[in-house]
């Protein structure tokens, strides 16, 4: 897909945001990766193993959680008592090396001005290790988790607002970046700029969905930090 600018608003976000708030997973490393695609094996085998039922049960239990919970692991907790760490250290133990250095992304982090944090569904082990296979961990000051959001996945107001307090956060000057376009309507609704990122799978999923809460969107978030900063620059 070609880079794609939402024409209802300017390239450049406003004021320098004090915060940006970055999703993990499909965000700041590209899609093809398919991190998921492993963790998505091994929710299936730990729901298999955990009710004892076959693999296609597993399957159904799991996409059946997911539309009615949120999260497959949210249907396990509230439904069969599963401890969340453990049922999240099963899952991410996976092969990180399809994600490779981006210095690139390691360039613009370092020039991009304000508080940089990461806002993910996924846990601090995981995304650490995403950070160090990137090579850009040292510019964030905080992993906002699922745990960190009391288990709750995006798009649940709550969380929203626990990392906005948490971390001292003014919405309003604040940006948040996300592959998934209804976890960046909460951002909007408390007034922050957001940044879609644009993927084969977050575009089917958002298809007769309003956009109207995107101010931008990209097919990679490091050409559009980039672009950006050079626009940013043009101004000053």
């Amino acid at each position: 897909m070609a880079q794609k600018q939402d024409p209802r608003s300017p390239n450049i976000l406003g004021p320098d945001p004090d915060v940006w708030l970055f999703d993990l997973d499909n965000t700041l490393y590209p899609a093809r990766c398919n991190l998921f695609a492993q963790i998505d094996v091994r929710i299936g085998r730990y729901i298999a193993d955990w009710l004892k039922v076959d693999a296609e049960e597993a399957r159904r239990v799991q996409k059946q959680y997911w539309r009615d919970h949120g999260t497959s692991m949210r249907g396990m907790m509230s439904l069969h008592g599963v401890d969340p760490k453990h049922y999240l250290d099963y899952v991410h133990d996976i092969d990180y090396s399809p994600v490779e250095a981006n210095p690139a992304l390691e360039a613009a982090l370092r020039a991009l001005p304000g508080r940089k944090i990461i806002f993910t569904a996924g846990d601090v082990p995981h995304a650490e290790k995403v950070l160090e296979r990137l090579g850009v961990a040292h510019h964030f000051e905080a992993i906002f988790d699922v745990a960190a959001g009391d288990y709750w996945p995006k798009p649940h107001r709550q969380i929203y607002d626990k990392l906005v307090t948490l971390h001292g956060v003014d919405p309003a000057r604040a940006a948040m970046a996300d592959d998934i376009s209804v976890n960046l309507k909460p951002a909007y609704d408390m007034g922050m700029r957001t940044v879609w990122i644009r993927t084969d799978e977050s575009v089917k999923r958002a298809v007769d969905t309003d956009l109207s809460h995107i101010h931008h969107q990209t097919d990679d978030l490091t050409t559009w930090l980039t672009g950006w900063l050079a626009e940013r620059s043009s101004k000053s």
